[in-house]
């Protein structure tokens, strides 16, 4: 009998974008996964895509429609801005790509659902990257609720904020779906779709914009579950940096620090508050990037399926959208 194995085809990946966290973040996660070969990296600056591809071993390529039409390339990083998205995604799809996008997928829902179904139609896998989903410590918290380490749930708190960019920093710019709703605004609201479910509405929401640019630079948001489970979120980028959440229950409470961005040798803590005590739970090392990769790459085998973030993606670009509008009415 033949014991030969054939291993699974490598995933041939194009990078739209030469942005700081395809430099940071997610080249050395595609470089660093075997079962995914880095073709190129596109710019609109040549100068730029012949940097980012000497540092990662690829090709460098002008320009994001030259890559897109590439016959050697299977799927697509997409790091362009938020605005961008919507037409580099859709123009990939139609090219028969897979995509990985960063967050948010569109800026408005419409524009997702119609990604999300036009990516069906064709049989491809469309990702949108809130990588921290993919760490293990999320699991964790999960199995202390379901273990009723902390009672009944009663309520969700999470943050995440950094310190103010650089002027010319694209978040700063509306025309390119700059503001902090859109970036870091999007991990508490995934958060809460994580551990509340997916019929959350909005109670109310805050924003505070720069006065330059006019793009929000600060917000809040209450959303409330089907059962009364109230989620207080806050996010910005005018602030000292905090990653974290906390659920709270009828005999306790779980906080977890450094959430949504842990490096990949950080070994997470839970603690874990009752009338007992407390208890700090340290969890292994994760790599969420590395996980990340590997999913989407698997998805794209046929070896995993993403239904759940898909459907996730949808509801989250509704509930920002309900987010933007209840901020814009202000205090009722």
């Amino acid at each position: 009998m033949d014991q030969t194995r054939t291993e699974p085809p490598v995933l041939r990946t194009g990078v739209l974008g030469c942005s700081d966290i395809a430099w940071r973040r997610a080249l050395p996660a595609l470089v660093a996964d075997p079962a995914v070969e880095l073709v190129a990296v596109a710019s609109r600056d040549e100068a730029k895509a012949r940097r980012f591809a000497g540092h990662f071993g690829c090709e460098a390529v002008t320009g994001y429609r030259a890559l897109v039409e590439r016959a050697d390339v299977d799927a697509l990083y997409v790091p362009v801005p938020a605005a961008l998205h919507e037409p580099w995604v859709e123009t990939a799809l139609r090219a028969g790509k897979h995509v990985l996008c960063e967050k948010p997928l569109t800026v408005d829902a419409v524009a997702t659902r119609r990604l999300v179904e036009l990516a069906a139609a064709r049989g491809l896998v469309l990702l949108e990257n809130f990588m921290f989903q993919f760490h293990a410590q999320h699991r964790a918290v999960r199995d202390l609720l379901d273990q009723g380490a902390i009672g009944e749930l009663r309520s969700l708190s999470a943050v995440f904020t950094i310190p103010a960019l650089h002027p010319d920093d694209i978040r700063y710019r509306p025309e390119l779906g700059g503001g902090c709703l859109l970036d870091v605004g999007g991990y508490p609201i995934r958060t809460a779709q994580l551990f509340l479910g997916p019929e959350l509405r909005v109670a109310g929401a805050v924003a505070v914009r720069d006065p330059g640019s006019g793009v929000d630079v600060a917000g809040a948001a209450l959303l409330v579950s089907p059962e009364g489970v109230s989620a207080q979120l806050t996010y910005g980028m005018a602030h000292g940096y905090r990653s974290a959440y906390e659920l709270a229950g009828s005999e306790g409470r779980i906080v977890l620090d450094r959430a949504y961005t842990p490096p990949a040798d950080h070994r997470p803590v839970l603690r874990v508050e009752t009338k007992g005590g407390t208890e700090e739970i340290v969890l292994p090392a994760d790599d969420q990037w590395a996980n990340l990769v590997r999913a989407f790459a698997a998805a794209v085998r046929g070896e995993r399926h993403l239904d759940r973030y898909t459907e996730a993606t949808l509801r989250h670009a509704v509930l920002t959208g309900e987010i933007q509008r209840a901020a814009a009415a202000g205090p009722r």
